[in-house]
């Protein structure tokens, strides 16, 4: 996470206070759901399968592109904290390169994300391959 931090650059409000720090220009900020994503959906109350999946070859490939691209990658997963080093021996086993992973994430789905940032979001349907900027419509405040 050290060389997440140095990418950090200053931000200002329109006033001129100091808000949080952004990264910058061309940088994004992946967050990256495990299971269903980059192997096969495995819940938290099946942990045995969790050490003997694959990963998917497609996820592997782009995401330490990315990596190495200078985007950051952290994995965001509805695991929990005892599925921690289990998780992160499988990621090290398949080398996953990465800056961080966040546990917890609430289950369910249907995510609805509300940040004072900009959020972008893709819904992973199979396959990662390069991304591509489309046009959708969206929910948005007044």
């Amino acid at each position: 996470m050290a060389d997440q931090q140095q990418k950090l650059e200053a931000a200002y409000n329109e006033k001129g206070e100091t808000i949080s720090p952004i990264l910058p220009e061309g940088v994004k900020n992946f967050l990256i759901d495990i299971d269903g994503t980059i192997c096969d959906d495995i819940p938290n109350e099946e942990p045995e399968r969790m050490a003997t999946c694959l990963p998917y070859p497609d996820a592997l490939k782009i995401l330490n592109k990315w990596y190495e691209e200078g985007h950051i990658i952290t994995f965001f997963t509805s695991r929990t904290e005892e599925h921690r080093a289990i998780t992160e021996e499988w990621l090290q086993k398949h080398s996953f390169k990465y800056h961080g992973m966040v546990m917890g994430k609430p289950r369910g789905g249907n995510y609805h994300w509300i940040d004072n940032h900009i959020v972008k979001a893709t819904r992973f349907k199979g396959k990662f391959t390069d991304l591509v900027v489309r046009t959708h419509e969206i929910e948005v405040f007044k």
